[in-house]
């Protein structure tokens, strides 16, 4: 027999939040759940793993889209890959920009840590976006 999992105790095995997993369920990223004899939602392993996945894909930054579309893929392993590769490469691209900005961050703050030193502040960078 398999176990099943009412949405609290999915939520706090995923760290998904209840509103987060129905708004899954909305957008067709979850199949409609099994509903027990008091209409509360019924999960099973699947779906616990599947909602796994979307909560590490957000926390790696893709977008509910992208996830969507790798799960689609997921669940038709025979289909092209290409648009996986597709997604990798534009999440990857988004990635290595945001390291630039970054690296640019870091090397603005060691200059005011450098200048900072010695317990006065001296004349900091100028930064086009100061304020």
């Amino acid at each position: 027999m398999t176990h099943v999992y009412r949405i609290g105790e999915v939520a706090a095995r995923t760290g998904c939040s209840p509103e987060s997993i129905r708004h899954y369920e909305k957008l067709g990223l979850l199949p409609p759940p099994q509903r027990g004899e008091q209409g509360y939602r019924h999960y099973d392993q699947a779906a616990l793993e599947r909602i796994s996945f979307i909560r590490h894909g957000r926390n790696l930054g893709l977008d509910l889209h992208s996830i969507q579309e790798l799960l689609a893929l997921s669940d038709h392993p025979d289909t092209d890959c290409s648009s996986a590769d597709d997604i990798a490469s534009r999440h990857l691209a988004h990635l290595e920009a945001r390291i630039a900005k970054l690296q640019a961050l870091a090397d603005e703050l060691r200059q005011v840590v450098h200048q900072c030193r010695g317990g006065q502040s001296r004349r900091l960078p100028n930064h086009p976006n100061a304020v």
